[in-house]
């Protein structure tokens, strides 16, 4: 598979999180009144779970087996990659963009996740779904 395609199936499932992490958001937001930036590691490790199945299913499925020890260090590798990443680029930019920016915090989030993409995906990509 080349690299353009599998670049558009990372972010298939990268719209599917992204939805989902802003609508997990929304609601953490609302019962988390005031600490956005709690509402946000959760919905982040939400969404971090959802697309670590969706790649190994669906972008990276031709790499690799589904072996049970192989899945589980992909999943610590996932985390240690695009979920420190995402989270130290996510709680990092948001605070910037609320209270300097004035932006609403969902509107915040989805640049703060695009912004991360393009790491992600290399990271991914070259590490946790590596040839092996």
């Amino acid at each position: 598979m080349t690299t353009f395609v599998r670049w558009w199936k990372f972010n298939a499932v990268g719209a599917v999180g992204m939805g989902l992490q802003l609508g997990v958001l929304a609601v953490l937001n609302r019962v988390l009144a005031g600490r956005y930036l709690l509402a946000t590691a959760l919905a982040i490790e939400v969404t971090l779970l959802h697309n670590f199945v969706w790649h190994v299913r669906y972008t990276w499925r031709d790499r690799g087996d589904s072996a049970r020890l192989e899945m589980w260090g992909r999943l610590v590798r996932f985390h240690l990659s695009n979920g420190l990443v995402s989270m130290a680029g996510n709680l990092a930019l948001m605070p910037l963009l609320v209270e300097v920016g004035r932006m609403p915090v969902l509107v915040a989030n989805a640049a703060a996740v695009l912004g991360c993409s393009v790491m992600n995906f290399w990271l991914g990509d070259g590490w946790v779904f590596a040839q092996l």
